[in-house]
Order: structure tokens, then C-alpha cells, then sequence
């Protein structure tokens, strides 16, 4: 399987060739077709000076003349072009070759040419002049005019096109080296920064593997960088982070239930056991019979807790919120429910409770799981003879429950862990035989499904829990 940084790569390689194929195309036309296009409008300016220079000697000399040979020399030499002269049958008369036994005196020029140049007085492009030329070549011609007998002869100005080409040639093949050594340090750069680009999601395919594997401990090396694969890196540590907490709380969850049910199953199998094989006495198997009931009772409880809260976890909060129930009438109904309870400490109860209905969002019977809770912790926690306060109030456009009892103050070290799955401190595990730690998370779980929260603090003996309600619009 191809890599995404060869991939890459790839892509970046057909990109730089095929701009490079584009580039030298390109340049290579219009190159050429400039240095063609300069070299005739050379020639043909240089046809317009020979055919006035002509035309004006030949009013007083021979176009023969020794003279004009040797200025027709010089102008070629000049130029770099070849230059004769040919009368009106188009035979050459006169050449810009300084040598006396010139080949190309007494030749003629193709009938094409010149009858185009009779007929038009001019003539430019590619052609060979017969025998005249090498090879191809760039030829203009203009009529040699005298003012005493007209047209009666025409000048000639013949550049080689090799010479064009060559020169042209050399410039193309600098180019095409200059543009493969351009194209090649291109490749390697891609290649390199295609693979520093890669290594993020390498890193990233590698930590998925380990993730796959069990070990939620893998990070990416690449979020700090401030760009897309940065963003990217820095949200796969934030969900390898939230990955790694949820696997230590679902081993944190599996070792506190093992720990839960291990208690009361030991007790209810070394009762029953003794029941069976007679260790315990006739006499006394009541007594043990009424504890394995309480421990299956326990055990109950705590499946119905755990059945319960699965339950919250998955429920819906939009279904939650489009509920309403009366908040005084729910909080008022479960301060009764602890009245008993409350009279066996001799409590007082200090309750603020508005007389007008309190209209909020959210599920009746959960919020009331919450009071309950709440309560029931507040009642066992607090001590004899003490002050339990219960208010409800508005502000800001919330509803707001306050549960506050007298009773031990929660370490501050342990405030931030009472609302965990099974969390107990020390000093309550000793007194609540018949909790498990899961009252304060399934408060925790119903307000965070309603989208509400919950705060306590703890201090010189004064435990108070404040949760929020959303009141309901009229």
C-alpha cells in the first residue's frame, strides 16, 4: 500500500514536470517564432537601406562597379547576411562576396520569385533561391529604381535560418539543463516536505494502532503547530486523553463493583455454608438467615442502582427539557418522605419554600431522585439535634435547590471526587454500611442530562449542596 506521503509526493512530481513540459513548450515557440520574427524584420530593414543605396548609385555609375561591390561588402559584413544584386531577368550582377570569381555571379533566381516581384515589388520569406543558398534561408528583395529607366534590377538580403537556429539552440539547451536542475531540486524538496507533512498522520495511524491495542497512553507530537495538521493533532490528544480517562474509569467501575458485590457474596456464601454443614447451631440460624437476607437485600439495591443509572446515562436531555413540573411541590413531597427519620435525630428543619408554584423544565420523578438523594445524605450525615436547611429560590432566570445540614466537614481534598462512580471518603464508608457511592453520581448524571449543575462546599461543619433548575417560560 502506497504511503500518503509518497502519495503526496506523486501529485507534487506530475505538478512540477507538467509545468515544466508547459514552460519549455511554450518557451521554445515563442522563442523561436521572436528570434525568426526579429531576424526578418532585421532583414527587411536591411533590404529597405540596400535598395535606396542601390537605387541612388545607379544614377551615376554601374550597379557592376567595383565601388559598389565593396560597399555592398561592407553592409553584409555588418549584418552578417549574404547581399547581391540581380538585373530585371533576375541573373545576379553584383554579390556582397569580396572574392573577384564570386559563385554567385551569373546565376538566376527561381521564376517564382520573380514573378512575384514583379508583380508586387517585393518579396519576403523562407526559401532557398534555387542554387543560390546553402539551405533554407530568410530572403527580402526589393526593385532597384532608376529615375531616367525605371525598375532595372532588384536587391537582395538572404539571412541563413541555421544560423538562427543554432543560436536559438544553444539558448534552449541552457534552458532545458537550467530547468532539469530546477525540476529535480524541486522533486527532492517535494519529496522531503511531503514526508515532514505525512509524519503527523503517521503518527497519528501508530497511536491509533496502540489505541486498538489497548494502550490509550500514545500522543501526537504535532499540536503545536499552527495550521490544519495542528488543529487535527491537537483534537486526536484531546480524544486520546478523553479515551484514556473513560478506560480508567471503566477499570476504576469494574473494581469498585467486583469490591461491592465481593462483601456481601462472601458474607451470604460463608452463612449459607455454615447453615449447611452445620458450624452454625440450630439455635442461632435465624439470626444468620435474617443477615443473608439483609446482604441479599444490599446486593439487590445495588443491582437496581446500577440498572437505574444505565438507564440515566442513556436518556435523552432534548425529551428532559420539554417537561415541567411544580419544583416547591416535589421538594416539599420529599422532605416528607424523611420525616421519620428526621424526628429520630431530633432535627430541625429549616425550610424556605416559596408559597407560589415554581414551574421548572425537566423530569419530575428524576429531580425528585436527585431531592431524594440529596436528603437522604443530608439526614444521615447530619448530627443529632442539629439545623437541616432546605430552600428554593430564583435567580437570574434559574431555580435554585439548596440541601444543607451540621454534621462532618467533607476534606477539601475530597470534594472534587464525591460526585465519582463509587467514591466514598474513609469516614463515611465506616458509618454508611447500606451506601455504595452511587447516590452523589446518579445526581451528578440526571443534572448533567437536564443540562443543569450542582456545586457543594463543606466548611466548619457545614455541608450545603446548590443545584439549578430552568424555569419554565410562560
Amino acid at each position: 500500500m502506497r504511503s500518503y506521503y509518497f502519495k503526496n509526493f506523486i501529485t507534487v512530481a506530475a505538478l512540477v514536470l507538467l509545468s515544466f513540459v508547459i514552460l519549455s513548450a511554450s518557451f521554445v515557440l515563442v522563442g523561436r517564432n521572436y528570434a525568426l520574427r526579429e531576424r526578418r524584420e532585421t532583414i527587411e530593414s536591411n533590404v529597405i537601406e540596400l535598395s535606396r543605396l542601390a537605387s541612388a548609385y545607379a544614377q551615376d555609375g554601374s550597379l557592376e562597379d567595383w565601388n559598389f561591390r565593396i560597399m555592398l561588402s561592407a553592409v553584409a559584413r555588418s549584418t552578417g547576411n549574404l547581399c547581391f544584386v540581380t538585373d530585371n531577368n533576375g541573373t545576379v550582377v553584383t554579390c556582397s562576396d569580396a572574392e573577384p570569381n564570386c559563385a554567385h555571379v551569373g546565376k538566376r533566381i527561381p521564376t517564382d520569385v520573380l514573378d512575384g516581384l514583379r508583380e508586387k515589388n517585393y518579396f519576403s520569406g523562407l526559401t532557398t533561391l534555387g542554387t543560390l543558398c546553402d539551405g533554407p534561408g530568410y530572403a527580402a528583395a526589393l526593385p532597384v529604381v532608376s529615375l531616367r529607366d525605371g525598375v532595372f534590377g532588384y536587391v537582395f538580403a538572404v539571412s541563413s535560418v541555421s544560423g538562427v537556429v543554432e543560436s536559438w539552440r544553444s539558448i534552449l539547451n541552457i534552458f532545458l539543463i537550467m530547468s532539469l536542475v530546477i525540476m529535480i531540486l524541486a522533486l527532492i524538496l517535494g519529496y522531503f516536505s511531503a514526508k515532514l507533512r505525512a509524519k503527523p498522520i503517521n503518527e497519528m495511524a501508530d497511536a491509533a494502532l496502540k489505541f486498538a491495542h489497548g494502550d490509550f497512553s500514545a500522543r501526537v507530537t504535532a499540536d503545536e503547530r499552527d495550521d490544519e495538521i495542528g488543529a487535527l493533532a491537537a483534537s486526536f490528544n484531546q480524544m486520546a486523553e478523553s479515551l484514556q480517562q473513560s478506560e480508567q474509569r471503566r477499570s476504576d467501575f469494574i473494581a469498585n463493583v467486583a469490591h461491592e458485590l465481593k462483601t456481601p457474596m462472601t458474607t451470604i456464601s460463608g452463612f449459607a455454608d455454615g447453615i449447611l454443614d452445620g458450624t452454625i447451631p440450630y439455635e442461632k440460624q435465624d439470626h444468620y438467615l435474617e443477615t443473608i437476607s439483609s446482604e441479599t437485600k444490599r446486593l439487590n439495591r445495588l443491582v437496581r442502582s446500577m440498572l437505574e443509572l444505565s438507564r440515566m446515562e442513556n436518556g435523552s436531555p432534548a425529551e428532559l427539557r420539554n417537561k415541567s413540573f411544580d419544583a416547591a411541590e416535589v421538594l416539599a413531597q420529599a422532605l416528607l418522605l424523611f420525616e421519620s427519620k428526621i424526628n429520630d435525630k431530633h432535627l430541625d428543619v429549616d425550610a424556605l419554600l416559596p408559597e407560589d408554584p415554581m414551574p421548572v423544565c425537566g423530569d419530575r420523578d428524576a429531580i425528585s431522585q436527585v431531592m431524594y438523594n440529596l436528603l437522604e445524605n443530608a439526614v444521615k450525615f447530619a448530627d443529632p439535634g442539629s439545623v437541616l436547611g432546605v430552600s428554593l429560590f430564583k435567580h437570574s432566570g434559574k431555580a435554585y435547590v439548596s440541601i444543607k445540614n451540621h454534621g462532618p466537614t467533607i476534606p477539601e481534598e475530597e470534594l472534587p471526587l464525591i460526585f465519582d462512580r463509587f467514591h466514598k471518603t474513609d469516614k463515611s464508608r465506616s458509618v454508611d454500611r447500606d451506601g455504595y457511592g452511587l447516590g452523589l453520581y446518579i445526581v451528578k448524571t440526571i443534572l448533567g442530562n437536564h443540562g443543569e449543575d450542582i456545586a457543594v462546599t463543606s466548611r466548619d461543619g457545614v455541608t450545603e449542596f446548590v443545584f439549578s433548575l430552568t424555569l419554565k417560560q410562560k
